[in-house]
């Protein structure tokens, strides 16, 4: 079991900042997200994307701004559970909080910070027959968690954005055949990737198929083979795989959270603006995951917010101790 102050559900730029702030008021902090490493939709989606409204960024790319609210947050030794998604939260008669993971993982937390951006990001999926048999371990995945895993093993990857030529030069040196599947001749990532892209095409380390789309698979009990369709001349072609990577984006889902008893507003979770606390004491919603009136879906608002959260849970966790708000520029970042 995991033992916290507080349980930050959502490891995007929000619930990152979070923990700095937490951290300079002496609360520890253990973050959760369904998505394989720290950074939510600025890492997973648009890690070139620039930023231009951040404050002293004049611009900052996504996941440079990641980076940076990592190193800020490292100085008070934060915590994950990464790949792993929040199911249940219970409220204790102690007055603190067990929230279990889909992988059965228990973190037991004095306050809870939902900060899941726009909810649980789930794989889109495209639509191609026999999919679903041959996920939960038999060959298809929607995210990466361990690449090693992969070693010397057929992979195919399907999609053209960002995260499916990452991808794709990183496992073009470990998988033993590696074919990337595109429905277009053009991609949506950077260029230097798609130049990447292109080159280890040019030198067969990666075999790479445009204009083609997925349209079924099959096996046994496990995934041996994708069926691939020529968009353009309905030509088709069987390739031999043990896993198949479709990499089309994540669909943002309210999943377990509307089960938890809090007062929601279509897909958000409301607050009270004093200190963005939600309708079930010691549970605090922030960033794109709440709503009020007048609420501005930026990344600054909800460092705004993070701040504020921050300071009450503190006064919920330590009840009757009164705290003296100190500057940074004043005391420093005292570690723990």
């Amino acid at each position: 079991m995991i033992t916290t102050d507080i349980a930050i559900i959502g490891a995007g730029p929000v619930g990152l900042f979070a923990i700095f702030e937490a951290g300079l008021l002496k609360m520890r902090c253990h973050l959760i997200d369904y998505l394989p490493q720290a950074g939510g939709q600025l890492t997973e989606i648009y890690p070139k994307k620039p930023i231009y409204d951040i404050p002293g960024y004049p611009s900052v790319l996504a996941q440079e701004l990641i980076e940076n609210l990592l190193k800020q947050a490292e100085p008070f030794k934060p915590t994950f559970t990464l790949g792993e998604r929040v199911e249940h939260l219970v409220k204790n008669a102690e007055c603190d909080f067990t929230l279990t993971t889909n992988m059965g993982t228990v973190i037991q937390a004095k306050v809870v910070v939902i900060a899941g951006g726009l909810g649980c990001f789930e794989p889109r999926k495209p639509e191609v027959s026999g999919l679903d048999k041959f996920e939960n371990g038999k060959g298809i995945n929607y995210m990466i968690l361990d690449p090693e895993k992969y070693k010397d093993q057929k992979m195919v990857i399907a999609g053209g954005g960002d995260s499916a030529l990452d991808w794709a030069i990183y496992l073009s040196s470990i998988c033993s055949e590696l074919t990337l599947v595109h429905r277009s001749e053009s991609f949506r990532g950077a260029p230097d990737s798609v130049n990447k892209v292109m080159k280890l095409s040019e030198e067969k380390k990666i075999n790479l198929l445009l204009n083609s789309a997925i349209t079924e698979v099959s096996g046994t009990t496990q995934l041996e083979k994708v069926l691939i369709k020529n968009i353009k001349d309905n030509s088709t072609t069987v390739l031999t795989t043990q896993h198949l990577i479709p990499l089309f984006g994540l669909s943002p889902k309210l999943g377990p959270i509307e089960a938890w008893g809090l007062n929601l507003d279509k897909n958000a979770i409301e607050v009270n603006t004093d200190d963005y606390s939600t309708n079930v004491p010691g549970v605090y919603a922030i960033g794109d995951i709440n709503t009020y009136a007048n609420k501005l879906k930026l990344i600054l608002c909800g460092f705004h917010e993070a701040a504020l959260m921050s300071h009450s849970a503190y006064k919920y966790i330590n009840p009757g101790i009164k705290y003296t708000m100190k500057y940074t520029t004043v005391q420093g970042v005292n570690t723990f």
